[in-house]
């Protein structure tokens, strides 16, 4: 089977994670980057060996057959509509948009196109959640009844070389590490039926203290705590915390999911890897599970990877739009029940994406 052809658009940081990782796959070949910034693009290009050109240049070869999105999260649904125009399927980082008119945008035109959409994060693709389903599906913990999560940290500005957009609209905490969360607690858990939630900035203003724009001071326009409750369809009621203002650490877990037999520690879902720890009702003791599946390293591209194997072999994709839609649908409901001291009840839902069956091996998608 001949490998479907791919551009990058955008060569920040997270697009060397992708091109290394884009050599692993049998179903995609990345075989050209562009960005704004022409030079740079050719400069990442070099470095993996690919050609390097601008947007314009990029969109216009008829070789390329998918983009993957890694600009900016205020440039994603633009450049994916750009894109779905030029006649290729697309794979975007998350989140999937900034709002959800423009989500559903891309999603219109995607059909109207007859083109596939997709979007990050593919960490639930991973060992960990892949192992977390697994077991949830396997009767382990019994019937789901409940979750928590947690994402606590002090924020960006210590440590990325250029953190502002973390703190612009469609930034934030729930906007930045919220998919990672919510696409994992989905795809063990069912799509959700409605949120509530409290939110708000605790500072107005951060000071960039890593290199190269020490000392520079960055305006918060996004709530930086934000706090939410999940009802899913199925039933379970979930917690989900995510901050940039925990500025002295945080012992709490990623997540956990209850069940009327037990529980279970989930790996972080920002990871492909970790540990899984069960308790079963009546026992004292967490016992530590092993992985049961492949990609527990960095392997950021495999839902790229997946789209375009679902280009090749007309099924179904795992990283969907419409799975992405309804995780930026129950973010922005977390903000506007904080607003409106409502709960909010969504409007989309989605399919649980297919899990990986045993045995395959690392890169593998079927």
């Amino acid at each position: 089977m001949d490998k479907l052809k791919v551009g990058v658009i955008g060569t920040g940081n997270i697009s060397s994670a992708y091109l290394n990782n884009g050599k692993k796959f049998d179903s995609m070949e990345i075989v050209a980057c562009a960005d704004l910034d022409v030079e740079r693009a050719k400069a990442k290009a070099e470095e993996f060996g690919i050609h390097g050109c601008s947007v314009e240049d990029l969109l216009a070869d008829p070789e390329i057959g998918m983009v993957i999105n890694l600009t900016i999260p205020q440039a994603h649904a633009a450049v994916c509509l750009q894109a779905l125009e030029a006649g290729k399927h697309v794979y975007v980082e998350k989140p999937f948009a900034v709002t959800r008119e423009e989500a559903q945008q891309v999603l219109e035109l995607a059909e109207k196109k007859g083109l596939l959409v997709g979007s990050a994060p593919d960490t639930f693709l991973g060992g960990g959640i892949q192992t977390s389903i697994k077991l949830i599906e396997d009767g382990w913990i019994g019937t789901p009844i409940g979750a928590t999560a947690f994402m606590m940290s002090g924020g960006h500005e210590t440590w990325h070389p250029a953190p502002e957009f973390y703190y612009q609209k469609g930034g934030g905490p729930m906007f930045d590490m919220g998919p990672y969360y919510l696409t994992a607690l989905v795809a063990m858990l069912g799509p959700i039926s409605r949120v509530t939630g409290m939110a708000r900035a605790s500072f107005p203003e951060r000071t960039i203290t890593s290199q190269p724009k020490f000392g520079q001071k960055v305006q918060v326009e996004v709530p930086t705590h934000v706090a939410g409750v999940i009802e899913f369809a199925a039933g379970p009621i979930g917690t989900l915390v995510t901050s940039f203002d925990v500025k002295g650490g945080s012992t709490l877990p990623w997540i956990e999911v209850y069940g009327t037999a037990g529980s279970m520690l989930v790996p972080d879902p920002n990871n492909f890897g970790g540990t899984i720890k069960i308790r079963r009702s009546g026992s004292t003791e967490w016992t530590s599970i092993p992985l049961a599946f492949q990609n527990t390293e960095n392997a950021r591209g495999l839902g790229a990877a997946d789209l375009a194997k679902a280009v090749l072999t007309g099924r179904k994709h795992r990283p969907s739009g419409e799975l992405a839609y309804h995780v930026l649908e129950a973010m922005h409901g977390f903000f506007d029940a904080a607003e409106q001291g409502a709960h909010y009840t969504m409007k989309s839902t989605c399919n649980k994406p297919a899990p990986f069956t045993l045995g395959l091996a690392a890169y593998c998608l079927d």
